[in-house]
């Protein structure tokens, strides 16, 4: 008797196979929720982390936290021609719900920063149009600008946890010094050659850049083409020509 109630107790090799195959499919489909919700709230302004594969406890670091880096250095690269543009674009696409801001920058989409910021672009853009006030406003810019990338790159840099955020945006925003002093070298020499003639012609070419790089928050890949671009003309401009 004892022995045929063990083999009755006892469960079948295909149910105990298929418990196995229910329970590992579970937890894959609790695994994938998971990755789905951590993604989602990274879209909504909060900070994500990386994911640990459970296999090989190896660290997989999210593919949204290399497009908020690509999206950072084009809003930085457009600081550098401009300052307050960049900062408007950012604010005015949170308010039509092109993008998400982080929680620390959401000012930004505000009534009185967009008003603010309106203003100061279109004063910026007109005074840059202007022979010798050109000047003075890239000397006062070279805090301005710094800072305002600051702020641009920590606004869409929500994927990167505290602090690593601030300081990737800090670095960021000492790269612009360098688009802001090439913008500067170029209007110098546009003003001792054509007496200034041509500079509203290269502010216009600038404004058109900055605008441009600011799409890279929508598209990240465009900050990757200017990239591109920047180095191949800097490394044709300096290979040496043929005597």
């Amino acid at each position: 008797m004892a022995p045929l109630l063990q083999k009755r107790l006892r469960p079948a090799p295909a149910a105990i196979k298929g418990e196995a195959i229910a329970s590992g499919s579970g937890a894959g489909k609790h695994e994938k929720r998971t990755g789905v919700r951590w993604a989602a709230a990274g879209r909504e302004g909060g900070t994500t982390d990386a994911t640990i594969a459970p296999s090989t406890g190896s660290v997989i670091v999210d593919t949204n936290w290399l497009l908020a880096l690509a999206a950072g250095v084009g809003i930085a690269a457009a600081c550098g021609l401009r300052a307050f543009l960049p900062l408007l674009f950012l604010g005015a696409a949170d308010r039509l719900g092109l993008i998400h801001l982080r929680s620390g920058a959401q000012w930004l989409a505000t009534d009185p920063a967009l008003l603010a910021l309106g203003i100061a672009t279109v004063l910026e853009i007109a005074a840059d149009k202007i022979p010798v006030l050109d000047h003075a406003l890239d000397a006062v810019a070279t805090v301005l600008r710094p800072t305002a990338a600051w702020i641009g790159a920590f606004a869409v840099l929500g994927q990167w946890p505290s602090p690593w955020g601030q300081f990737v945006a800090l670095v960021l925003a000492s790269l612009t010094l360098g688009v802001h002093a090439l913008k500067s070298t170029v209007r110098v020499g546009s003003t001792v050659t054509t007496v200034g003639h041509a500079n509203p012609l290269l502010s216009g070419a600038e404004d058109l850049a900055s605008s441009l790089l600011c799409w890279a928050v929508i598209v990240p890949v465009l900050a990757l083409l200017a990239i591109a671009l920047g180095l191949w003309l800097l490394l044709r401009r300096r290979r040496p020509r043929p005597a």
